[in-house]
């Protein structure tokens, strides 16, 4: 097995030399051979070891009794040891979860300390190639996401530095013999030979079936983990790339809106991915809910659905809004009543505004269209591209004979703009944030003329309705 683990790290390029690996250890077979084959290599690849073992207070003294036991081996071999006791029970009842969740969360809040009090490089956990073909067949059957399918990744950003798991390569009886050979005498958890827990299911009844069909599963499924979150990570990659082109996000972590139009010139594996980067964004990690396929086909269904307004209500009291051709996602306690939207403008094309008015956006080298519902400007005088939005508290234009600045506020009081239709009143800015043009309004003509070259054409008016 040690020639295989070691293979495996070099392929993989898990752990560099002169490195701090913290390993969790909780006595068990998979964490004591994990201990054992890094205490082989530490001298070699001249690694400092600390081993962190975590008591839940699940299983009385029998818990603390496998702490003492990974704290004794670690004198033995001299290896580091750092030990707590944490209130899972407690945890588990302040925060209305499961067991297994608030173990896990409180643990790695603790592993989590531990490295950055460490400055340590890399985490090292004990899982191995039949944990991950449990993973996977538990996202297969209780989820319906690639994410889920994917399984766990062989190494992540954690902390001051990376988790890593380099047994992955290996399945469980590799890591038994192992512990056999080298004379480790494990600590057992009795309550994984229960199927209480749907893990322990899969493992002690599922898994074994699988295997009678393919002995090397545990390779099949590490091969096609390793695809799936490689094709995944390019997704997000470019998703990330699309929610900065459309994506307004208005008020750090309580709105967000984009155009549907250009949103939906994105290819579906996008946009599905770019939804739920909002969400993410909008969901802080600790209070995010459970979103199924159920929440997204009612996304779609909304960004398809040709209707003039419509809204659906999400967990935690986050609402979608669609207005024409804005779509919206805020929580009410945190967003205005009157409906706001910012908008990339589309050059050339049609920007449809939530009150059902349409911008045309044009590039001509002759300009004919004048008068209030018109703007005309010279392409390489304004920094692209344009926005639309309403208006926010402090704007401020200048146009030509004003000397200074007038506030937006004092234009709509001036006009005799209705209350009721200043905070809807599509609000034309370059990408510096300069307002250009207030439509019926006011006109901010851009400095630097030249004598050549295209003239961008605005018009504001009714949508035209097409039989």
């Amino acid at each position: 097995m040690e020639n295989t683990v070691r293979a495996f790290i070099k392929r993989h390029q898990l752990i560099k030399e002169n490195s701090t690996v913290l390993i969790a250890v909780s006595g068990g077979p998979d964490s004591m051979a994990l201990l054992h084959f890094f205490w082989r290599i530490m001298r070699e690849w001249n690694l400092r070891l600390i081993a962190v073992s975590v008591d839940h207070q699940l299983r009385g003294g029998e818990s603390l009794e496998d702490l003492d036991y990974v704290k004794q081996i670690c004198g033995k071999w001299e290896i580091e040891f750092v030990g707590t006791s944490l209130d899972v029970p407690a945890y588990k009842q302040a925060k209305h979860t499961g067991t297994q969740i608030a173990a896990r969360e409180l643990r790695y809040q603790f592993l989590a300390e531990q490295m950055n009090m460490y400055h340590a490089d890399y985490l090292a956990l004990g899982h191995h190639g039949d944990d991950q073909a449990e993973t996977m067949l538990m996202g297969f059957v209780h989820s319906a996401t690639v994410k889920s399918l994917a399984g766990m990744p062989l190494e992540r950003k954690f902390a001051s530095g990376k988790i890593i798991r380099p047994f992955l390569c290996v399945t469980k009886e590799t890591i038994e013999n192992y512990c056999r050979e080298n004379a480790i005498t494990p600590r057992r958890d009795p309550s994984n030979e229960e199927n209480t827990y749907t893990r322990n299911y899969y493992r002690n009844s599922v898994l074994p079936l699988l295997k009678e069909k393919n002995q090397n599963l545990h390779q099949t499924t590490r091969h096609l983990s390793q695809a799936l979150q490689e094709d995944e990570a390019f997704l997000i990659q470019e998703a990330e790339k699309m929610a900065e082109q459309v994506v307004i996000f208005d008020n750090p972590e309580t709105a967000a809106s984009f155009n549907i139009h250009t949103f939906k010139t994105y290819p579906r594996s996008l946009q599905r991915r770019c939804f739920h980067l909002v969400l993410n964004y909008l969901y802080n990690e600790y209070s995010q809910p459970t979103i199924s396929y159920v929440h997204e086909n009612q996304f779609f269904i909304m960004l398809e659905t040709d209707y003039g307004n419509s809204r659906i209500d999400f967990p935690h009291n986050l609402k979608l809004k669609r207005s024409y051709q804005t779509m919206v996602f805020y929580f009410p306690e945190n967003h205005s009543q009157t409906f706001s939207y910012h908008m990339i403008m589309e050059l050339p094309g049609e920007t449809v505004l939530p009150n059902g008015m349409v911008i045309s956006a044009d590039i001509t080298s002759h300009p004919e269209l004048q008068g209030e519902m018109a703007y005309v400007c010279q392409e390489d005088t304004v920094a692209l591209p344009l926005h639309i939005r309403t208006r926010k508290a402090g704007d401020r234009m200048s146009w030509p004979g004003l000397n200074g600045s007038k506030k937006v506020k004092d234009i709509f009081i001036d006009a005799k703009i209705p209350l009721n239709e200043r905070d809807t009143w599509p609000v034309i800015t370059d990408n510096n944030g300069e307002i250009l043009w207030l439509p019926g309004l006011k006109k901010r003509l851009p400095s630097g003329k030249t004598q050549k070259g295209n003239y961008i054409q605005l018009t504001y008016g009714k949508e035209e309705k097409h039989a």
